[in-house]
């Protein structure tokens, strides 16, 4: 489990290829707890976080996964057949996320498509 959490930040920048829903959804699971740590890290160390700023933690940490967490996307969304660029449904209010949530959640498809060979396949 903590190789599926932990494998975007192997394929830091790779767009290209495919990912599985198990390494999407462990890394977004990777992703909560680590807000959770920070949080309970700044309330340990008594750091303030003023009405809508970041912390330095939470700032550093959204730096360090802005990347892995577009690239996973992407591959993610090749996975089911779609382009990398439908992540940006989500900017449309409301049903922009659920949209992309649905396209998130479906199952691989089983062949090779133009984004590579299917990743249950391989492994």
């Amino acid at each position: 489990m903590l190789n599926w959490m932990l494998m975007p930040f192997s394929k830091y920048a790779t767009f290209a290829g495919r990912s599985q829903r198990s390494e999407y959804w462990y890394f977004a699971l990777f992703v909560i707890l680590f807000i959770f740590f920070i949080a309970i890290v700044e309330i340990v160390f008594g750091i303030e976080q003023k009405e809508d700023e970041l912390t330095l933690l939470q700032s550093v940490f959204i730096f360090a996964i802005i990347v892995p967490s577009l690239s996973v996307g992407a591959r993610r969304l090749h996975d089911v057949g779609k382009s990398g660029w439908w992540q940006l449904i989500n900017i449309v209010p409301i049903v922009g996320p659920f949209i992309l949530l649905y396209f998130l959640v479906q199952d691989s498809q089983p062949t090779e498509n133009e984004y590579g060979p299917c990743p249950k396949s391989n492994g």
